[in-house]
């Protein structure tokens, strides 16, 4: 402290100079700056007495309390620096990484069952020459049922519990789509012939139980142009499931049926054991899809000449081929989210569905 202060300030100076510097710790330090400076502190309480002296006098006192006031709170703000990086110092040193240890193992992330078949049937599909396309959950009435010949009295609606949606769009009714059929129309609609592709993504119908999801997936595919017969298709079909389920004997079948959009229409049945479950083995058959060649009535609708032009279309549900050729039994698991049904039947995001490495089983 300064040469000209009185002796009791000089004493009271070279004491608290002392502690501040002796301050083990932010806490102490903090504890002695409130018994110096604080409301009821020893140099506060010689400020306070100031009042009491004769106004010479309190001046300069007053002046030197002043001082000595700064002094000290500069000493310690000093103190508190330097306890403050020494804190720092020590916890950087307590938790410095070591990074030769080991990583901490964690759960490597997996991809659906249901993704992974989607890639698939991109691979199986692309391979053939179809294009990937896509179309929106929300559809009009008329792309999901009028266009694909599916008029209001039709029978074939009351097969589909459709969620319908206020308002319209473009003055029709406006439905969460129940198939990726309309993905046809819209193909035809926004390009020209010949075409190959396939529409996979999200449907809804109304229906919940161990085998039916108000949410499901289904794949379209459409091919169009001027010499396509019900040869090709078959032959892609064939080829598809074959490919798919790893089974390259694997008996497919093709039965007569109706649908509205296609004709003639055409069951899709592969082999299978009924008692075992397995592909491709017993006497029975597993109806897998649906096809048939376009109706001219839905290529009109359109855009497309039918007199000029023919294809074939075929939908498949990617929930029941997935349940088919991993073994799984029951629907609902698929969407509960429980991370131990994933880690048991998904797959590593670093084998991507590739033809030339085969898609096995």
């Amino acid at each position: 402290m300064t040469s000209v202060l009185p002796a009791d300030l000089a004493a009271l100076g070279r004491e608290a100079g002392e502690a501040i510097a002796a301050a083990p710790d932010s806490a102490a330090l903090e504890t002695l700056r409130v018994g110096l400076l604080g409301r009821q502190g020893r140099l506060t309480g010689l400020l306070r007495d100031l009042g009491t002296l004769p106004a010479a006098e309190r001046r300069e006192r007053g002046a030197m309390l002043n001082s000595l006031k700064d002094e000290l709170a500069a000493s310690i703000a000093r103190r508190r620096e330097e306890l403050e990086g020494a804190a720092l110092d020590a916890a950087l040193a307590a938790e410095r990484l070591d990074i030769t240890l080991p990583p901490r193992p964690s759960p490597a992330g997996l991809i659906h069952p249901i993704s992974r078949t989607i890639e698939e049937i991109v691979a199986l599909f692309g391979a053939m020459g179809f294009a990937v396309v896509t179309g929106p959950e929300i559809e009009d009435d008329w792309r999901n049922f009028g266009a694909l010949n599916i008029p209001e009295h039709h029978p074939a609606r009351q097969d589909m519990d459709t969620f319908y949606l206020p308002g319209h769009r473009e003055g029709r009714r406006r439905v969460l789509r129940t198939h990726t059929s309309p993905g046809q129309i819209r193909t035809m609609r926004n390009a020209k012939p010949p075409y190959r592709v396939i529409v996979p993504g999200r449907t809804y119908r109304a229906d919940h139980d161990a085998t039916h999801s108000p949410m499901f997936h289904q794949c379209e595919g459409l091919a169009i142009d001027r010499a396509i017969t019900l040869g090709h298709l078959k032959g892609c079909l064939i080829d598809f499931l074959r490919a798919f389920f790893a089974k390259p004997s694997l008996p497919v079948r093709f039965r007569a049926s109706y649908f509205p959009f296609t004709e003639p229409s055409m069951e899709v049945d592969i082999g299978w054991d009924r008692r075992s479950g397995e592909i491709g083995a017993g006497k029975d058959w597993l109806e897998i899809l649906g096809s048939g060649m376009v109706h001219p009535r839905v290529l009109a609708n359109g855009g497309v000449d039918p007199r000029e032009w023919q294809g074939f279309a075929f939908g498949m549900g990617i929930e029941r081929i997935t349940m088919l050729k991993h073994g799984i039994t029951d629907l609902r698991p698929f969407f509960e989210s429980d991370l131990r049904w994933l880690r048991h039947y998904g797959f590593s995001p670093l084998q991507p569905a590739i033809l030339h490495e085969g898609l096995g089983a």
